[in-house]
């Protein structure tokens, strides 16, 4: 039965706002774990770890999200792991966006002048003292912004997990939409507050560029 969208309705999907920003905030702290390993293995000495994170980062990118979330919910079933749609999101969007963040960062590292890598070698220093010392406090900066501004592409990924069944917003205004038959007004509010969370991020990444490229005094 058809029924009018009211306020029950829009509870709704405010409530399913909750579980898009803990399944954003999930692949964002793993994504950024996983991804700094990724980073320093393509900028490392070590040939093989570069080559391995340069796969691991065309693997990803070259791939399309959804057909990543597919592969991982169907299959772990194929291997016989019962997985969750909540998990197999979780574990897509981290794997994701570990190599996007990885690549950023790589170039965040690469930033730093030659220079100061060879002057810090000469000074003894190894890969580890030289990153942890010289390259990564310098790297942060510049990786503040794009880092911000990449975490709205996490906010808007995670709309992918409606197709395996996880209920945040975009699966919410589905379920909203079968009832009301309202398919404007339901999506129209929905792309509504997928603003409302991205566009403060978006000028939060936007002010951080302007602070860190603004010369210092």
């Amino acid at each position: 039965m058809i029924r009018a969208f009211g306020y029950n309705e829009f509870l709704f999907l405010l409530s399913a706002v909750q579980w898009t920003l803990m399944l954003s905030v999930i692949a964002f702290i793993g994504g950024g774990i996983v991804g700094l390993f990724v980073a320093l293995g393509r900028t490392s000495d070590v040939k093989p770890l570069r080559l391995l994170a340069t796969g691991y980062i065309q693997v990803f990118q070259g791939t399309p999200l959804l057909m990543q979330l597919f592969l991982v919910f169907f299959g772990a079933t194929v291997i016989g792991i019962d997985m969750s749609p909540w998990v197999a999101a979780a574990v897509g969007l981290t794997l994701n966006t570990s190599a996007f963040l990885g690549e950023i960062w790589r170039g965040c590292i690469q930033s730093v002048p030659r220079g100061q890598w060879e002057a810090a070698r000469s000074l003894g220093l190894r890969y580890p003292g030289l990153m942890r010392y010289v390259v990564l406090p310098q790297a942060v900066k510049v990786a503040v912004p794009p880092t911000v501004g990449y975490l709205v592409q996490v906010i808007k990924g995670t709309s992918l997990a409606a197709i395996i069944g996880f209920v945040e917003l975009t699966r919410a205004g589905q379920i909203v939409n079968n009832a009301t038959f309202q398919p404007f007004l339901v999506f129209s509010i929905v792309a509504a507050i997928y603003f409302a969370l991205c566009w403060p991020l978006s000028l939060l990444s936007q002010r951080l560029e302007a602070r860190y490229a603004a010369p210092s005094r």
